[in-house]
């Protein structure tokens, strides 16, 4: 399997043989993604001479964030196949730079640096933890690169933190809070507990949706966050105890199903019925929504009178 990432006919036949599967996608070797790559491309012939745009992307492909990492690699490489299928730009085609950031922010900022000054790359589209993603925001600016971010939610890239060369073209957690909120409160419950990955996003978010409940008329009577990619969650949720009406977790892909199983285990939905609403970068793919769904089935969970939510974003 390594071998075959080392040519883009190899990863061409990983992604576009049919026989992508869950287990083989997250079967990948952290020795091939682990270090900066350059994808080369056999429609190359086909602009002669012409410089390719360097498009760098900075995913988080080992650690916490790998599992969304590595899916978000996918969506450059189909984007980048597509446009040099397509003509390239204006004439010449799109090569891209991978880079791991091994889901820390020091680690994504010294591959941000290699990316701008090493590989002079001309633009950059990623980041999916949302920690990273501003992390890595003052070497865009100070380079002068332009930065289009993929995934990442954190409230404050576009708003206290934004600069001019950074872009997030989808929706953020306000943004999702001043719509998702009043049904919270209006069709599940009043009192909520929040539960939450504690870091940028999900402090972000969780601020988010704390104010947008309130002013529809709920009320936060509390809130427990607990560190990103914990594998053992029960410590923090035995925690939690008090009257209120359900749970709202946010989380960010493998976290929430973990959250939701311990959850599970602990007993805590069979006061609170789980009901998940699930966001990848603003949106809700069909597969998100099926592994919803294939989740609360496996879970069996209990129709009660309480309820959980869960939003999940990165």
């Amino acid at each position: 399997m390594p071998s075959d990432w080392n040519d883009y006919d190899g990863s061409n036949e990983f992604w576009y043989s049919g026989k992508v599967t869950r287990r083989r996608l997250l079967g990948w070797g952290a020795g091939v993604l682990g270090a900066t790559i350059l994808v080369p491309a056999p429609w190359r012939a086909a602009f002669g001479q012409a410089k390719p745009y360097k498009i760098g992307t900075i995913q988080p492909l080992s650690g916490a964030g790998a599992a969304g990492g590595k899916t978000s690699l996918v969506g450059v490489e189909m984007a980048a196949d597509r446009i040099n299928k397509s003509g390239g730009i204006n004439g010449r085609p799109v090569e891209i730079v991978v880079a791991d950031d091994e889901s820390k922010p020091d680690v994504g900022r010294r591959k941000a640096e290699k990316l701008a000054v090493e590989d002079k790359i001309d633009a950059q589209v990623g980041g999916f933890l949302s920690n990273i993603c501003l992390a890595c925001m003052p070497v865009w600016e100070e380079a002068k690169i332009v930065n289009m971010i993929s995934v990442c939610l954190d409230t404050t890239l576009t708003t206290s933190k934004c600069n001019r060369y950074s872009f997030r073209p989808f929706d953020y957690a306000p943004a999702q809070a001043v719509a998702f909120a009043p049904y919270l409160v209006n069709k599940l419950g009043k009192k909520w507990h929040i539960i939450f990955a504690d870091y940028s996003w999900g402090q972000s978010t969780r601020d988010a949706y704390s104010e947008q409940i309130r002013k529809a008329g709920g009320e936060v009577v509390g809130s427990t966050g607990i560190p990103l990619g914990t594998a053992e969650m029960t410590p923090f949720l035995s925690r939690i105890s008090g009257s209120f009406d359900g749970l709202f977790g946010i989380f960010a892909a493998g976290d929430g199903v973990t959250a939701g199983n311990q959850a599970f285990n602990l007993g805590l939905t069979k006061k609170y019925r789980c009901r998940r609403r699930r966001h990848f970068g603003g949106h809700q793919p069909a597969g998100a929504r099926q592994q919803d769904r294939g989740l609360r089935r496996h879970q069996s969970l209990p129709s009660c009178s309480r309820r959980s939510s869960q939003h999940a974003g990165t």
